[in-house]
């Protein structure tokens, strides 16, 4: 008996932590999403699917959507790409490649609310660092990269690649150092070049680690609003309102908490469902022996 209740004794922090600040909310995200909080009264309307009507009728709803999609795309596929990149680039353990990685995981450690406060006088207009010494090639600027809906996202996208790169980085090193030299060696004796191997080779292997890498990176491209909050406030016309902002904005502005709920319901589902496909699809036949 012993045996058999001390691994549950030994989990019940956590799967007290776990109930509490994950599934608690989630089916409380659902419970709310079938009332209509709008109304006068201390009793919340029932309305079933009303909440989920509403929502789709709601043009700003589906804007926010487009910009999550676009801004998913902007950084989850550079960022990774880049962090790879530089995975294999500082590959070696030595002391530059370990200076080099500190160095770039450094943006990591800084809070998103300061690092949109320093990237806000890199994108000021005319005087930031941008602008300054883009004049030293091209002439006077004065680009107002946030105040313009055809560039604002991409410029909150390059703060997105610019924080995170570094701490996919660590991943991918974890997972190149975790390869057998043995794979590498044979492909080489067979006379595959540098190229051949990291394609037929190494990146096969990393699968696993690419599958958590671009699971981990897709939340972030979803929870992480904090630059949008301090540098454009979804705007210009929600050129930048992403889902979790708009949410936010439903919950705290118009006190819509089951509008809000809707659609938390709706992002945290397809959250999960691109979970499941990506490891199906990912983590297939990326199994080896050490």
């Amino acid at each position: 008996m012993r045996k058999h209740w001390l691994p549950w004794l030994i989990l019940a922090p956590s799967l007290l932590f776990l109930v509490l600040f994950t599934y608690f909310p989630l089916f409380r995200s659902v419970y709310d999403s079938l009332f209509d909080t709008r109304m006068a009264g201390d009793t919340a309307l029932f309305v079933g699917a009303g909440n989920f009507i509403r929502l789709f009728d709601d043009q700003v709803f589906w804007r926010a959507l487009f910009n999550n999609l676009a801004y998913i795309l902007l950084t989850v596929i550079p960022g990774i790409v880049l962090s790879l990149l530089l995975a294999v680039a500082l590959w070696e353990n030595h002391a530059v490649n370990r200076w080099l990685r500190t160095a770039f995981f450094f943006p990591m450690i800084i809070p998103m609310v300061s690092a949109a406060a320093l990237w806000l006088f890199i994108f000021m207009p005319g005087i930031g660092l941008l602008d300054y010494y883009l004049a030293k090639l091209f002439g006077p600027m004065n680009n107002n990269y946030l105040g313009h809906s055809n560039s604002a996202l991409f410029a909150l996208a390059i703060i997105g690649v610019w924080k995170f790169a570094g701490y996919y980085m660590l991943f991918f090193l974890a997972g190149l150092q975790g390869i057998p030299p043995s794979t590498r060696e044979a492909a080489v004796m067979e006379g595959a070049t540098s190229v051949q191997i990291f394609f037929r080779v190494t990146l096969p292997l990393l699968r696993p680690t690419l599958s958590f890498v671009l699971t981990t990176a897709l939340i972030y491209s979803v929870t992480q609003i904090d630059h949008v909050a301090v540098m454009t406030h979804g705007g210009p016309d929600n050129a930048t309102t992403v889902l979790l902002y708009y949410i936010q904005n439903l919950a705290w502005d118009t006190h819509d908490l089951g509008k809000a709920s809707a659609a938390t319901f709706l992002t945290l589902a397809g959250l999960f469902i691109f979970s499941l496909i990506n490891l199906k699809v990912l983590e297939k036949g990326a199994h080896y022996e050490r």
